[in-house]
């Protein structure tokens, strides 16, 4: 039977990591894989973590199961982080996921079971799983401009063309904030109007809050999230502590998911544990446990927002500094968009020609569609990269 399986497309970002680890260059510079990294190279377990994890150790007396959708003061700690406080707990599931992959995936074999028939509306361009999920799953899908690879900014205005097609059972995917790949995003007046159009055309947002507290500050990513939870009836949310807790490998994650009334929000609920049942039965608990103690807790709270500051901040002065080192050497502003763009990501507009000469002459790895991973970088490589990017006549 086995000899019947087909042949699966390598993963283009795992196979680039092969690539670099395979690289005997002792200058290599690594921004493809989409992991945060200090600027000595590695990625540090946070210090509010590592102070959890050692009260967890003291008080934990079991391994037993959890409950099936995940603990209760976990959904209340991570709902009241990503909606604020006062948020409708009367109108929120909540299901704890295999990290923020299983959060999207749960949400897309919720939204079709309700509605097997649904159109998911994807940007282009997305996180790549989002649509490999998408096509495994055999949904529907149809993609919006979102990039504009002049500026480099949002196509705001080919954006909302795009969406006056939606419909009513369509689900359309949004990214609360640091947008992966192109770290262009929307502003409150822009999530406003789309909050506006999704009003009037009866289809229900999919938001992916992956990177919370990486671009703006806690609150600032959220506020786009925040806006839609308000004005419309039904909102999911998945949302993962992969990056703002440095918690990748206990897959954390979780899927919300707001409903008009109590009796939805029940059947909701109903529906998502029956698909933690079948998929994997109960979620990892450690990570959970551990954002739930940081977020509960005063001063484990303050430590952690502090680190998360200095992270996000950290990013942002590395943004300065590529961009102002591409402005003297580029004799022109034409690279600023890297300053306003947010999070870890910001896509150069290379293309895959030059993005393999910056691998072949000088080391440097990032994604083939000149995604690039700031966190990567440090205050040295800052003007290696910048030296190659003009080199390669990026």
């Amino acid at each position: 039977m086995l000899n019947n399986l087909k042949p699966q497309a390598p993963d283009k970002i795992l196979a680039l990591m092969g690539q670099f680890r395979a690289d005997p260059r002792a200058d290599k510079i690594d921004l493809g894989v989409g992991v945060y990294k200090d600027a000595t190279g590695l990625t540090p377990v946070m210090r509010a973590v590592k102070a959890a994890e050692k009260q967890l150790w003291e008080a934990e007396t079991t391994k037993t199961y959890t409950a099936l959708a995940g603990e209760p003061a976990y959904h209340a700690a991570m709902a009241g982080m990503i909606l604020g406080a006062g948020y409708p707990a009367d109108r929120v599931a909540a299901l704890a996921t295999v990290g923020g992959t299983g959060a999207i995936r749960q949400a897309l074999e919720l939204i079709r079971m309700a509605n097997p028939d649904a159109t998911i509306w994807v940007s282009d361009p997305t996180w790549p799983n989002h649509l490999t999920i998408l096509a495994y799953l055999g949904m529907k899908t149809r993609l919006y401009r979102y990039f504009d690879a002049d500026t480099r900014g949002v196509n705001f205005a080919g954006m909302m063309d795009d969406l006056k097609e939606v419909k009513a059972g369509d689900v359309v995917l949004l990214h609360g904030c640091c947008h992966n790949p192109t770290g262009a995003n929307l502003n409150l007046t822009e999530w406003a109007a789309v909050a506006d159009l999704l009003e009037r055309s009866g289809a229900m947002p999919l938001i992916d809050l992956a990177y919370q507290g990486f671009g703006d500050g806690l609150d600032a990513d959220a506020a786009g999230t925040r806006l839609i939870a308000a004005r419309l009836p039904q909102v999911l949310i998945a949302a993962s502590c992969s990056k703002n807790f440095g918690i990748y490998r206990e897959r954390t994650g979780i899927l919300l998911a707001l409903a008009p009334d109590t009796a939805t929000r029940d059947l909701a609920q109903g529906t998502m544990a029956y698909l933690n049942r079948q998929n994997y039965s109960f979620a990892p608990d450690h990570g959970a446990r551990l954002v739930t103690m940081i977020l509960t807790d005063a001063s484990l709270r303050k430590e952690w927002e502090t680190e998360l500051e200095q992270v996000r901040l950290s990013m942002l002065g590395l943004r300065e500094q590529l961009a102002s080192e591409l402005r003297a050497l580029a004799g022109s502003d034409r690279f600023g968009f890297i300053a306003q763009h947010r999070g870890m990501f910001s896509r150069l507009g290379a293309s895959p020609e030059q993005v393999e000469r910056l691998r072949a002459e000088h080391g440097i790895y990032m994604v083939g569609d000149s995604r690039l991973n700031i966190a990567g970088l440090n205050a040295t490589t800052v003007p290696i990269l910048a030296r190659a990017i003009i080199d390669c006549g990026i």
